[in-house]
């Protein structure tokens, strides 16, 4: 799948797969749980860009930034705890784990290249 460069279409792309791939887990409890925090985490990196983009001043650019990569890397614990308890998904996961990955790197960018 190609990469689009706009970063609200990635991060909105990345919180549907998110939602794609819990849907795909087994109901057990824990899976419930862990996935009900993928889900929020998720959509909150894409929604805290967007708010980023219709900053209230620089301030409050870097804050949303900041939290955008948080939520990143929150996501990314959440798809590590579900991928060792659903080996049998790893590939979903995986996947997963790479694009966070990446999403954080460049939030990571930005948050350096506006703060300067």
């Amino acid at each position: 799948m190609e990469k689009p460069y706009d970063l609200e279409e990635r991060t909105f792309l990345f919180a549907r797969e998110c939602r794609i791939y819990v849907q795909k887990l087994p109901k057990t409890i824990s899976n419930i749980e862990d996935g009900k925090q993928l889900v929020r985490s998720s959509g909150s990196v894409g929604a805290n860009y967007i708010e980023a983009n219709e900053k209230l001043g620089e301030k409050d650019l870097s804050f949303r930034l900041k939290i955008a990569r948080k939520e990143a890397k929150e996501s990314k614990y959440w798809l590590r705890l579900l991928q060792e308890l659903n080996p049998e998904l790893k590939e979903n996961s995986e996947n997963l784990l790479f694009e966070v990955e990446e999403l954080r790197k460049i939030l990571s960018a930005i948050i350096t290249k506006t703060t300067k």
